[in-house]
C-alpha cells in the first residue's frame, strides 16, 4: 500500500511538472511577446507625449518672448506719441492757451486708444494661439491614448477568446 502511494505521489509530481513547463511554454509563446509590445508601445507613446509637451512649452516661451517685444514696441511707441503731444502742447499753449489744452487732450486719447487697440490685438493674437496650440496638444495625447485603449482592448479580447477556445 505504501509502495502505491510512493508511486502514486511520484507520478502526480511527473504530470504536475510536465503541465507546468507546458503552461510556462505557453505563456512564454503567446501572452509574453504581446505583453511586451504592448507595454513598449505604451512606453513609446508616452515618450512622443512628452517630446510633445516640451515642444510646446517651448513655443509658449517663444511667443511670450514675442509678446514681451511687442509690448516693448508699444510702450516705445506710446512714448514717442506722447512725447509728440507734449511738444505739440507747448507750442499750441505759446500760440493759444484754451486751443492747446483741447488739442493735447485729442492728441492724448488718440494715443491711448491706438496703444489699447494694439494691446488688444496682440492680446486676442496671443490667445488664439495659444488656444490653437492647446487643442493640438489635447488632440495627439487624446489620439495616442484612445489608440493605445483599443490595442489594450483587442488584446484582452483575444486573450479571452484563446483562453475559452483552450
Amino acid at each position: 500500500m505504501e509502495k502505491l502511494i510512493t508511486e502514486f505521489s511520484i507520478g502526480l509530481f511527473f504530470w504536475q511538472t510536465i503541465i507546468f513547463i507546458l503552461l510556462i511554454f505557453l505563456l512564454k509563446k503567446f501572452a509574453w511577446k504581446p505583453i511586451l509590445d504592448a507595454v513598449n508601445e505604451r512606453e513609446e507613446g508616452i515618450k512622443n507625449a512628452l517630446l510633445s509637451a516640451e515642444k510646446a512649452k517651448e513655443e509658449m516661451a517663444s511667443l511670450q518672448s514675442d509678446n514681451e517685444q511687442t509690448l516693448k514696441k508699444a510702450r516705445s511707441e506710446r512714448d514717442l506719441l506722447l512725447k509728440e503731444a507734449r511738444e505739440i502742447k507747448q507750442q499750441i499753449i505759446d500760440e493759444a492757451k484754451n486751443e492747446a489744452k483741447s488739442e493735447a487732450k485729442k492728441i492724448i486719447s488718440q494715443a491711448q486708444e491706438t496703444i489699447q487697440n494694439e494691446k488688444n490685438a496682440a492680446i486676442v493674437d496671443l490667445k488664439n494661439q495659444v488656444a490653437g496650440l492647446s487643442i493640438d496638444i489635447a488632440e495627439k495625447v487624446l489620439k495616442e491614448k484612445l489608440s493605445d485603449d483599443k490595442t489594450q482592448m483587442k488584446l484582452v479580447k483575444d486573450l479571452v477568446k484563446e483562453v475559452t477556445l483552450k
